[in-house]
């Protein structure tokens, strides 16, 4: 299987589909950097997660522990985490509007952990689906890291789970999960050495790979210091107390350079040392890439210190031509918040750490050793005590004749856990399967949230439990008891019993169909009528039941959360629906909007760092006071939702636009000399959008077409459109024009003209 092709079908799986995957693959394939692919191209709202603090700085996220409030003690299935954890608003409404979950090194991970994180993720989201129904992003190899577990710990695990590995999680295996293996070795070039690594990773080497491994042993060899070497061990001692020696026998002053610390950055995620001690002569390792436009060192590149004072430390390294001035560089530990403008998941910086980006390099762990690339290494990987430990330390070099063995390496060294073994096998199998199927998974999910759109059994739900609390706690109210079934026979008719039957034909539509101009017209049109019901039907109730008050508590207490629920799930919904019923449906589009509203929604039911009563308490000249709550009319309903939504809602002009506004907002800002790329920037819109909306004006006739597009190309659309049906798609009308005459400028002209 060809790189591209790897890398294009995870991307896929990724962009494209509703379907978790594991990404996997041997040492130096490209891992890394596809994570920071995704997180700097995918429309998905994410958040990054990694099993240990220097894992989450290197990814550029946070820990599992810290994001999901976890203890630090093994998790039992189906024990709470509720009473010991709160969580903050900002967080919940970070989970409830997440698309996907992206794991590193998801090979340290322990099944209970994962399973812990399940429990969170399902109460914060829906409670009926593994993972509260996020999409996961696994990546890590099996056969370097594996996850800690004490003997204590196995004790307590042993109980419940056969493997400690994450893929025994017991909700991973509720679902259906691709596997996707990169194969292309980018580090190494030799195939010779290449093949002894994969039997060395597959823990199966032959007696010439031996050969081969143990023809580099060579237990007096002294490198030269221009050479570079640096010595790979298993144990921290033994690294620490190689580099103080060899420091000890350099002449000269000793230089501590102590590093700033600033807001919070826990100790466990120092990415450096806390006080830096060099010489002149020292060998040393940069341990981050130059991002100045230099590009001078990366991580992993080894030199020596050939000038130091108290305020200036400079490198040369072998075979560079320069020397560098290393500057003090500065690592960030974030954490997660929502943007309040954009409605967008942002990492954000709550500590920072500043220090030289170097480390003493005679010697280092093979731990620590994880993800760089040597060009000379001395491994003593004797004493390895893990799986895959000498898989990690061969696969750093870059080449057979780069690297020299201070012990020799034996077959009782280099082992595999048959568990893993057995699992990678039966992955394999299943991944060729998965990647048939991607084209079908890819339509799958095309209709998937084409249902979920029109799906208004929460919301339907939601109001049958606080009607079913009227009853039970508030009968001394009984028009307003009455008006809830009135409402919720309304919703039956208008809104669900119509939903049932626009969803049957997404269901037995083809995809082509689904993916067709006339059926998203049919979309945005099914958007605008559910919008409009739903504001007709409940903001008066709504209104009407926020007035409510009672003497007794657990009835208050049940009324206040089911209030809000129902709230959110209308305010959500319709705000969803309003935003999809000015442009064509796309997955993208979709997730965003969805998002987004359920964001706004949040913020206007619950605003952050307050909590909220929605719900207005009685006063004596409430007109509402009155128990038999007649004198209010129950049948009365207001056309504008947002005029009889709970004050709350009414101080946020900025999110309770009126349908046509937005469009209207566009017009002014054309009107005034702004190009449509300017006013999507400012807006943060998409330009497609942003056309969408001034061909409303042009069809409202406060617009022309040749101010938007050039008046040669409206004459040779309209040409176009007068040869073919009323809804032939884009595709055939560009058939019949030119080719400078752009997709885009075809839908303007197509909704201009509806």
């Amino acid at each position: 299987m060809e790189t591209n092709k790897e890398l294009r079908e995870a991307w896929e799986f990724v962009e494209h589909t509703g379907t978790s995957i594991f990404l996997t693959g041997k040492a130096g394939t490209g891992k890394t950097t596809f994570l920071r692919t995704v997180k700097e191209k995918s429309s998905k709202r994410m958040i990054v997660v990694a099993p240990t603090g220097v894992a989450a700085i290197n990814a550029g996220g946070v820990t599992i522990h810290s994001f999901f409030q976890l203890p630090p003690t093994p998790y039992i299935p189906g024990a709470t985490i509720r009473d010991r954890y709160d969580f903050s608003k900002a967080k919940r409404r970070i989970i409830a509007s997440l698309d996907m979950l992206v794991i590193d090194e998801i090979s340290m991970v322990r099944a209970d952990l994962l399973d812990a994180v399940d429990t969170v993720l399902r109460r914060f989201r829906d409670r009926t689906q593994p993972f509260g129904g996020v999409q996961l992003l696994m990546i890590g190899d099996l056969q370097q890291l594996t996850p800690v577990v004490t003997p204590q710990d196995e004790e307590v695990l042993g109980r419940y789970y056969d493997t400690p590995y994450f893929f025994g999680s017991k909700a991973l295996r509720q679902i259906n999960y691709v596997t996707i293996q990169l194969t292309h070795v980018y580090r190494q070039q030799d195939p010779a050495f290449i093949n002894v690594l994969n039997h060395v990773r597959d823990g199966h080497p032959t007696s010439e790979d031996m050969n081969r491994l143990n023809d580099r042993y060579a237990p007096a060899f002294i490198p030269k210091a221009e050479d570079g070497y640096i010595r790979l061990t298993t144990h921290n001692r033994l690294a620490d107390s190689y580099n103080e020696n060899e420091l000890l026998k350099l002449p000269g002053k000793r230089y501590t350079f102590t590093a700033t610390i600033k807001g919070d950055f826990p100790q466990a995620n120092y990415p450096a040392d806390l006080n830096l001690v060099l010489k002149e002569g020292a060998q040393v390792m940069f341990i981050k890439n130059d991002t100045s436009a230099k590009h001078e060192y990366y991580n992993g590149k080894i030199g020596h210190v050939v000038a130091i004072s108290e305020k200036s430390i400079t490198v040369k390294c072998p075979d560079d031509a320069y020397t560098i001035d290393v500057q003090q560089d500065i690592w960030e530990n974030t954490k997660y918040a929502i943007n309040p403008e954009k409605k967008t998941i942002e990492p954000q910086v709550a500590g920072t750490f500043t220090q030289y980006p170097l480390r003493l390099a005679w010697a280092i762990t093979i731990h620590k050793s994880q993800g760089l690339t040597f060009e000379h290494a001395i491994i003593d990987a004797g004493f390895s005590f893990a799986s895959g430990q000498v898989y990690v330390a061969l696969s750093r070099c870059k080449s057979l004749e780069g690297m020299v063995l201070a012990s020799r390496i034996g077959v009782s060294s280099i082992f595999n856990d048959p568990r893993v073994t057995d699992y990678i096998s039966h992955q394999q199998q299943m991944a060729e399967e998965s990647i048939q199927a991607l084209p079908a998974l890819k339509d799958a999910y095309f209709k998937e949230q084409l249902l979920d759109m029109f799906n208004f059994n929460l919301l339907y739900g939601s109001e049958q439990m606080l009607n079913r609390t009227m009853v039970e706690f508030f009968r001394a109210f009984p028009r307003l008891c009455d008006y809830h079934r009135t409402v919720m026979e309304n919703v039956k008719k208008k809104v669900m019993d119509v939903a049932y039957k626009w969803l049957n034909i997404i269901r037995q539509s083809p995809a082509e169909e689904l993916h067709s101009e006339a059926f998203l017209l049919r979309v945005q049109r099914s958007a605008d009528y559910f919008a409009a019901a739903l504001k007709e039907l409940i903001p008066d109730l709504l209104d009407k039941t926020k007035m409510v008050n009672g003497k007794n508590k657990m009835g208050m207490e049940q009324l206040d959360e089911r209030f809000k629920d129902f709230y959110l799930q209308y305010l959500s919904k319709e705000k969803m629906l309003d935003a999809m019923a000015e442009v064509p449906f796309t997955v993208a589009a979709y997730l965003q909007n969805k998002q987004e509203a359920l964001v706004d929604a949040m913020d206007i039911i619950d605003p952050a760092g307050r909590q909220t009563r929605l719900r207005t308490r009685r006063t004596s000249d409430n007109p509402y006071d009155n128990p038999q709550m007649g004198q209010a009319n129950g049948s009365q309903k207001t056309s504008d939702a947002r005029k009889t939504r709970p004050e709350k809602a009414q101080k946020e002009p900025k999110k309770t636009q009126k349908k046509g506004e937005s469009a209207e907002l566009s017009l002014t800002m054309f009107n005034q000399g702004q190009s449509i790329e300017q006013i999507a920037q400012q807006r943060e819109l998409a330009a497609s959008t942003i056309l969408g909306h001034l061909a409303v004006a042009v069809k409202a006739g406060k617009l022309t077409a040749d101010k938007v597009i050039p008046a040669e190309h409206v004459r040779v659309l309209r040409h176009a459109l007068s040869q073919l049906e009323e809804h032939a798609p884009v595709d055939d009308i560009l058939a019949k024009c030119p080719k400078d005459i752009k997709k885009e400028e075809a839908y303007f002209m197509l909704n201009s003209m509806k």
